[in-house]
């Protein structure tokens, strides 16, 4: 690669002399967001820890509703937003670590959006499990009875 990389990040709001400004400016932003991340883990808001919206009662479309809405509405905001950062750090991390912003656009896209399909795969079926789990622990007929 001998052509000059591009020393600008958030869209060109944020302009660097050199590469080592640019890497250091990447790094405070992922510092920031991983501090954020750090003291929300610690302290857990309340108003963050209750679901928003509760799931629909009764009939064929709140079932229906219930099935396209619960991976992500009925979810706590709080590990929302635990996974948008983390989906933030990941990108930072690609975009200008691994400087795929100066690859071309079947590469970027190729590499992005497999990763991101992934990472939504994934979240996916850790909820789904999760939930499967929780209900099999915190039935009344539960079988088993440990608390992990």
């Amino acid at each position: 690669m001998a052509h000059e990389h591009k020393l600008e990040i958030f869209r060109g709001l944020w302009k660097f002399k050199s590469n080592t400004q640019k890497i250091w400016g990447v790094l405070a932003f992922l510092t920031f967001v991983t501090a954020v991340e750090v003291v929300l883990g610690i302290y857990k808001p309340e108003i963050l820890m209750h679901t928003w919206i509760d799931p629909f009662k009764g009939g064929f479309f709140a079932t229906i509703g219930n099935i396209i809405l619960s991976p992500f509405v009925y979810m706590k905001p709080l590990n929302l937003i635990f996974i948008l950062l983390t989906i933030v750090k990941a990108y930072y991390i690609t975009w200008d670590f691994m400087h795929m912003r100066d690859e071309t656009k079947g590469l970027r896209r190729s590499v992005v959006w497999t990763g991101v399909f992934l990472i939504c795969y994934l979240i996916f079926i850790l909820l789904q499990e999760g939930g499967y789990v929780f209900s099999v622990y915190n039935a009344e007929d539960a079988l088993i009875t440990r608390d992990f």
